[in-house]
């Protein structure tokens, strides 16, 4: 080439490979530092585009592994409930058994009611307030598709009697329940006993009948007021608030669930609530899976298993004799088996779920060991090409200094 110093090429030439070897170690540096050997597109355009396919599919997997995994918490939150129901209805079944017994008076069997109800309502009360995660679990659904609504549009009708009487508190449609105001009842002439009074509370008409408690009387005793009372037509009197709510709660059994006493400033009502319309199943479709196929769902039915759901509404034990005790094994035997049912339902979605869950994780892993592979970086290897840029840069530097002194030759001849 001769002794030129317009150009030098040999340190141009060292120059460029040194700008080579610095760019592609600043490249295996990002990619160290990183973990990830496709830090942008221009990295591995096909790579990427792979990628972030697996990517997509996992995370929508891991998703939906979770999403199954909230389905069995809400599986065991309805059978906890229902195993408490089973209990209940278990109990029942003794009691029918027992209040069948033709040893048991009519008060017996007026105890054995007593417990009977406070179980039928404990049984729909559980059926109404079992939530998980503010769903409503065995609500079920109604006609209007809506659910976890409850409405009582047959509880309405089927107590008529007890809304007329209730002037203008009326029926509440939301809660099915219908309060009756409780009026001072005092020196009624209508005693059969001559001469005779008492004072105490009124309830209604309701239908046909007026509900009296009995405080005191005279000069007759409260037990005898009583028993004159209901020598009377359309009049049932009582001494005791829970025997009147007993009893009003006995004649409308089939609708109401329970009767309890409330106050309104300084008056007194009674409050019955009622049992709610039968709605259809609860659709819980757990989505498990990273597409939008029917295939990616699993439906999970739960009847609504209030006491009208499982026919207990109305469940009568009570008597002068067995025959209701009797009919009524049947009825709570149909009950535990529509419990048992639906419990073995739910226990075969939480199997299902239970290997649901190992695929979707199973799968989860094997894609991410594929998309790690596209992805990551290999440390050891780039760290072969790291320390070989490393010593390629140290090369190409000496050489640069070198090719710089090249040309200092020239100054000899000047001389």
């Amino acid at each position: 080439m001769g002794m030129i110093v317009k150009h030098n090429l040999t340190a141009m030439n060292s120059n460029r490979m040194l700008g080579l070897t610095t760019a592609s170690q600043a490249k295996a540096t990002e990619k160290l530092s990183s973990g990830y050997k496709i830090n942008r597109a221009a990295d591995d355009a096909a790579g990427l585009a792979i990628s972030e396919k697996m990517r997509k599919q996992i995370r929508g997997l891991t998703q939906a592994s979770l999403n199954a995994q909230d389905g069995i918490s809400a599986v065991q939150t309805a059978d906890g409930a229902l195993n408490e129901v089973h209990d209940m209805v278990q109990r029942l079944t003794e009691l029918s058994v027992k209040a069948a017994n033709g040893t048991l008076s009519k008060t017996d069997r007026d105890a054995v009611q007593n417990e009977v109800d406070q179980l039928v309502a404990e049984i729909d009360r559980v059926s109404t307030t079992t939530k998980f995660n503010e769903t409503h679990l065995l609500r079920g659904t109604n006609a209007n598709g809506s659910a976890g609504v409850l409405t009582y549009d047959v509880a309405q009708t089927g107590i008529d009697d007890i809304i007329k009487a209730t002037g203008n508190t009326g029926f509440n449609g939301d809660t099915g329940t219908v309060g009756v105001k409780v009026v001072d009842a005092a020196g009624t002439p209508t005693l059969t006993t001559n001469g005779a009074t008492y004072t105490g509370k009124k309830v209604g008409p309701i239908g046909n009948a007026t509900y009296v408690l009995v405080d005191s009387a005279k000069p007759i005793t409260s037990k005898e007021a009583i028993e004159d009372l209901n020598k009377q037509t359309n009049v049932k009197a009582f001494g005791s608030m829970s025997e009147l709510t007993s009893a009003l709660k006995g004649a409308y059994s089939e609708h109401v669930r329970a009767v309890t006493t409330y106050l309104d400033g300084t008056d007194l009502y009674l409050k019955a609530e009622t049992f709610a319309d039968l709605n259809s199943p609860i659709d819980l479709s757990l989505h498990v899976g990273a597409d939008s196929g029917d295939d990616n769902k699993i439906y999970m039915n739960i009847s609504q298993l209030s006491a009208r759901g499982l026919g207990l509404n109305g469940l009568k034990v009570n008597g002068d004799n067995d025959d209701n005790a009797t009919a009524a094994i049947d009825t709570i035997a149909d009950a535990l088996q529509r419990v048992s049912n639906q419990r073995a339902s739910l226990g075969a979605i939480q199997n299902r779920l239970e290997h649901t869950i190992a695929n979707l994780d199973n799968i989860v892993e094997n894609t991410t060991s594929a998309e790690a592979s596209i992805r990551d970086t290999d440390m050891a290897t780039q760290m072969v090409e790291y320390s070989n840029n490393q010593i390629l840069a140290q090369a190409g530097q000496a050489m640069l200094a070198q090719a710089n002194q090249a040309t200092s030759g020239v100054m000899s001849l000047l001389q």
